[in-house]
């Protein structure tokens, strides 16, 4: 059994200061399909909920069901008929408009029936734990919702019925830049189909089951007009590219990889929250920046500082303060930001 030992005496903690692999390993499972299943019992231990949701009528239904439960309040068939079509599901809303919405306009104004305005939130970003994590598969997208070509996702996890995380795995010894290109692929096809909820997912995780990253939904976007805007353009790397997306790693900056290890931290509830909900950073140039682990560690030890030298008054101090070494290029800008 693993022993997570947390970076601060903090309730707000979120990289594990020090992990050790799990004894089963991903390469137990060799084909696509067993990954998968792994991967979604794994986190259905972890508290997440399984959904057997593959088509979007169900999984516009389960996005109502799960805005009520967070608002506590249940909308009229005419009410959420006009919050869905104007608020989530705007036609003239891309994925820029939707990476905002969640990040920094989560709460949008409902007009109720009685003339009444009523504000709704898509995510709660002070009580993180009030936020329901669901877990779906397989989920079809085809030419009848309008998409250039019939497509079936892997693991998509929902937040409050909305899906915010995309999964793409692909088999033991295919390269997960395969992965990364067949998000690509949906993107072009499908992503934005029928109501165009999957524009929502704000970060997309890549595996073979051996290797394991993550990365921002605009870095994928950014990619795909890149090679649009430059596709005969050879040898300069930007930060759009595959070189871009970004390991895990515990508190002590070792990497970590495996599948099965990265879903028992990455996807810790707690975790993977507080990586939604305060350490993503929407800059001024539309581009979504997912902080990494040596960066959110970094910034939680700062704020515990802070907090220790508040409660024993050593402000002003040397005991009060402390610095953080970070190399060039490694993002110390975003680290003090936040």
């Amino acid at each position: 059994m693993a022993f997570f030992n947390i970076v601060a005496a903090s309730n707000e903690s979120t990289v594990v200061a020090e992990y050790t692999p799990e004894s089963a390993r991903s390469d137990a499972y060799q084909s696509e399909a067993e990954l998968e299943r792994e991967f979604t019992r794994i986190l259905a231990a972890q508290g997440y909920e399984y959904l057997d949701i593959h088509t979007e009528t169900d999984l516009v239904a389960n996005l109502r069901k799960q805005i009520e439960q967070l608002n506590q309040y249940v909308f009229t068939d005419s009410e959420w008929e006009q919050f869905f079509s104007d608020c989530i599901a705007n036609n003239n809303e891309g994925i820029v408009e939707k990476t905002r919405k969640i990040q920094t306009d989560h709460v949008q104004v409902l007009h109720r029936d009685n003339g009444m305005t009523k504000n709704i939130s898509l995510i709660d970003k002070k009580n993180i734990h009030n936020n329901r994590l669901q877990v779906i598969n397989q989920y079809e997208v085809g030419t009848a919702d309008g998409a250039n070509h019939d497509n079936r996702y892997d693991v998509t996890i929902l937040v409050n019925g909305l899906p915010l995380i995309h999964v793409e795995l692909k088999r033991r010894g295919v390269a997960i830049r395969e992965a990364f290109n067949q998000i690509k692929r949906y993107q072009r096809d499908s992503f934005w189909a029928g109501s165009g909820l999957f524009e929502y997912v704000q970060i997309f995780v890549i595996s073979n089951g051996t290797n394991t990253k993550y990365y921002s939904n605009t870095t994928r976007w950014s990619h795909i007009r890149e090679n649009e805007t430059t596709s005969r353009k050879r040898g300069n790397k930007t930060s759009n590219s595959f070189e871009f997306t970004s390991y895990w790693a515990d508190g002590n900056n070792r990497v970590i990889a495996d599948l099965v290890d990265f879903t028992k931290t990455f996807f810790a509830k707690h975790t993977i929250l507080n990586i939604l909900t305060r350490y993503c950073v929407f800059t001024a140039e539309k581009m979504l920046m997912v902080m990494r682990p040596y960066q959110i560690t970094a910034t939680e030890r700062i704020l515990n500082r802070i907090e220790i030298a508040n409660n024993y008054k050593k402000y002003g101090s040397i005991a009060g303060g402390g610095y953080i070494w970070h190399t060039t290029g490694s993002g110390k800008t975003l680290t003090s930001f936040k």
